[in-house]
């Protein structure tokens, strides 16, 4: 069933667990994410983000997203991932995404505030939820995800969810996005301040490469929201080169592909602790 970030995450930040966004750019690995969910009985979050429309048009992934979501049996949220342009967040609530996560983080808070503001007044005229983000994320294979003083701070996060209503916040505590060249560092006591602090659902961005402690410490310390992509692709990456080594054809490759991408959601829908919980 087709529904939004607060049918799910409320429900997840009261019973002390997280959901997964698992990014998708094709029907590969959209059936994948899907049948993990259905499987295990978990809610799940699933969609694409801006910077993947290179390799997975919205206009023509966008339909296949949500029919699946509308047709499966547990709760899925169709998420538009870091929106960069008011443009192409527009276009992905009018093609029936659930929700949209509008990211201004890198410029000037004002700017921020006021245009997540805007998209939220919009988006909720569509009756989808929007996640903002205050601070800086990292890249990952630019080795700024130790940059303590773009960390989001519990006066920021705070007033940046007053100002403009955001369903969910994306907060920077030393998570990068991408494959990492050396061992996260977050910063739990950052996390917990900000959590106690405000009442809107959290989230984690840069999550494929972070230890199965790093996911307990900062589940436990109120983060409901995860995001993966990077692990899919790797495990997407694995199937391929099996299937170069065995000779097998493209559609025993395919199902391969499938196969393995769906343990790889498996297994973080187990450790987010949301297995059950549809």
């Amino acid at each position: 069933m087709l529904v939004n970030l607060n049918d799910v995450l409320g429900k997840a930040q009261a019973g002390g667990y997280a959901v997964g966004l698992f990014n998708t750019t094709d029907t590969d690995m959209l059936e994948a994410a899907i049948g993990a969910a259905e499987e295990l009985r978990s809610p799940i979050i699933v969609g694409t983000a801006e910077v993947l429309l290179p390799y997975g048009d919205l206009k023509l992934i966008a339909p296949s997203i949500i029919a699946a979501a509308k047709r499966a049996t547990v709760p899925v949220v169709v998420h538009y991932d870091h929106g960069l342009t008011f443009e192409r967040t527009m276009e992905a609530l009018k093609l029936g995404f659930s929700s949209v996560m509008f990211d201004a983080s890198t410029k000037d808070p004002a700017a921020n505030l006021a245009e997540t503001a805007e998209v939220v007044k919009i988006a909720h005229s569509f009756g989808a939820s929007v996640e903002g983000e205050i601070g800086h994320v990292g890249e990952a294979s630019k080795g700024d995800e130790s940059l303590e003083d773009m960390y989001t701070t519990p006066e920021e996060a705070d007033a940046f969810i007053r100002a403009t209503g955001v369903d969910a916040l994306a907060v920077a505590i030393g998570s990068a996005h991408g494959v990492y060249k050396k061992k996260p560092m977050l910063n739990i006591a950052r996390l917990k301040e900000i959590r106690a602090k405000v009442d809107t659902p959290l989230v984690l961005h840069g999550g494929s490469g972070l230890s199965d402690d790093d996911f307990r410490n900062t589940i436990r310390e109120g983060i409901a929201k995860m995001n993966i992509f990077t692990d899919l692709c790797l495990a997407g990456d694995a199937a391929m080169k099996e299937g170069l080594e065995k000779s097998l054809g493209y559609l025993e490759t395919r199902k391969l592909k499938v196969e393995k991408i769906k343990a790889a959601v498996k297994a973080k829908m187990e450790l987010f602790g949301c297995v059950g919980k549809a």
